[in-house]
């Protein structure tokens, strides 16, 4: 429910775009930055959303995304101009859209495990079956009370995403709770003493069975973490002896790095990521598919319309089409990625090699009933935006699942917000949509053939044959050749 009122707009947006097209006189390359800029900011800010929610947790996070999903549709109705849509619809919603997503997978992940692939399957149909119906509503809607009309009743129905958080009951204390509980017990340890699981069986807020001492522990570890910097920091205080009561630059600039340390050990474990093979290929590949997959959504109406195939809009839109087949795709890969013998990123390279396909067999159609087919099957395929969690999962790990989704979101979010404006330009450019389709079918399937290759055992195998030593009749390896193998592998 979550992703159906957060993402019911965004996903569907193609139907809102030629009334901005009339309502605005921009041009197409102009007034496709709202709904590049919407999906786009969901995905870029996805480390940040995945941050606010290890550190505050599922329920406060999705409870303030409510409020800018909502605030941000209502300021779309008075907008004056396309430039102040792309702040309040792009910019606005789309980081409250970034939220939820981040909230909603990452307490799923940690509430399911042998039937991971499909519960994520069944929660991200909530943006397939948002984008089928919102497209519908909002094109009734836009006729019976105008566009301002319609973007007001939108942004209040996602106020209900407030009520969507009261379930998201947390299994672990979230990293802000830790350090508040921990700096009330360093304050409170002098006048008495306690169990640590009495003090946190007296919390408000109940853990999960199995849980309590992961807590306990974390929370030692804090109040001992805080403890030592304070003592640190006063001990260069006394140290120093600052002149007329400053602090020395040295003491500052010691405690600057201790406050600056998490940061910088957060940006060594995405560097960490990003030296794996199968997370590189895939996030390049996320952004392929990205920069390639998501124009059609957004321009699949006009180009039925460009090309005299249809009239007025259809009583099931296209967007409506691609939606629905969408959040079938999701259901069907998530099971098919349950199944012991499947391979995640196989099935996930295929899914992008389909999509290419149907992409660059578009601008060749010449009829509706093409079209729809057309639009059926780039959305099943797009239904693989169930399985990035899944193999993040399978890659990282669920602990460093937080992290690296968001970093591989953010990739997606680049390639989102880039591709429908090159579109739009070229049509400007060439007034027509073939060149652009056919850049983007071209995009996917890259994306899909450089995951596949990537991902062929024969790299580890390699690997492990090169780690191996090349005399096995004695017990010491052979240190070079070992040393020029390790750097052969890391060059492959």
């Amino acid at each position: 429910m979550a992703q159906f009122l957060a993402f019911g707009s965004p996903q569907s947006v193609g139907v809102l775009y030629p009334e901005w097209l009339s309502t605005f006189q921009e041009g197409k390359g102009m007034t496709a930055w709202v709904g590049s800029m919407v999906s786009g900011m969901a995905l870029i800010a996805s480390p940040v959303c995945s941050a606010c929610v290890e550190n505050f947790g599922a329920r406060p996070v999705t409870i303030f995304s409510g409020v800018m999903v909502a605030g941000g549709l209502m300021l779309s109705a008075f907008a004056p101009s396309v430039s102040f849509l792309i702040f309040s619809y792009g910019i606005v919603v789309g980081i409250g859209c970034g939220l939820v997503y981040a909230a909603t997978l990452t307490i799923t992940c940690q509430y399911f495990d042998k039937r991971r692939g499909l519960a994520l399957g069944i929660v991200t149909t909530g943006t397939s079956v948002g984008g089928f119906l919102y497209a519908t509503v909002q094109n009734e809607l836009v006729e019976l009370f105008g566009l301002e009309g319609c973007l007001l009743i939108i942004g209040a129905l996602a106020l209900n995403l407030m009520a969507c958080a009261g379930p998201m009951r947390p299994l672990n204390l979230p990293g802000y709770y830790l350090k508040q509980k921990a700096a009330l017990k360093h304050t409170k340890e002098p006048l008495y003493e306690k169990p640590t699981a009495i003090v946190i069986g007296s919390d408000d807020l109940k853990t999960a069975p199995g849980t309590v001492d992961k807590n306990i522990d974390t929370e030692k570890h804090l109040i001992a973490k805080e403890t030592k910097e304070l003592q640190d920091f006063v001990a260069g205080m006394e140290d120093e002896k600052p002149q007329s009561g400053l602090l020395s630059c040295r003491t500052i600039t010691r405690f600057i790095k201790k406050k600056l340390q998490p940061y910088c050990q957060y940006m060594h474990v995405t560097i960490e990521f990003l030296h794996d093979r199968a997370f590189t290929a895939f996030c390049i590949a996320i952004f392929l598919f990205s920069l390639g997959a998501f124009p059609p959504v957004l321009f699949m109406e006009d180009v039925a319309q460009s090309q005299g195939l249809i009239d007025d809009i259809s009583v099931i839109p296209l967007v409506s089409i691609v939606a629905m087949t969408t959040g079938m795709g999701k259901l069907v890969l998530g099971m098919m990625a349950d199944l012991p013998w499947m391979n995640s990123l196989y099935l996930y390279a295929f899914t992008l090699i389909g999509s290419g396909v149907a992409l660059m067999l578009i601008p060749v159609t010449k009829s509706y009933l093409g079209l729809q087919i057309l639009s059926a099957v780039v959305g099943f395929f797009s239904g693989n935006w169930s399985l990035t969690s899944y193999i993040t999962t399978k890659i990282v790990g669920i602990d460093q699942l937080s992290q690296a989704h968001g970093i591989l979101m953010c990739f997606g979010g680049v390639g989102i917000m880039l591709g429908p404006p090159v579109v739009g330009w070229f049509f400007d450019w060439t007034q027509s949509y073939n060149l652009a389709f056919y850049f983007s079918g071209t995009c996917v399937c890259v994306g899909g053939l450089f995951l596949f290759f990537a991902a062929l055992p024969c790299w580890n195998r390699c690997k492990a044959e090169n780690d191996q030593p090349e005399c096995n009749c004695c017990d010491e390896p052979d240190v070079e050749k070992s040393f020029e193998c390790d750097k052969m592998a890391s060059v492959a």
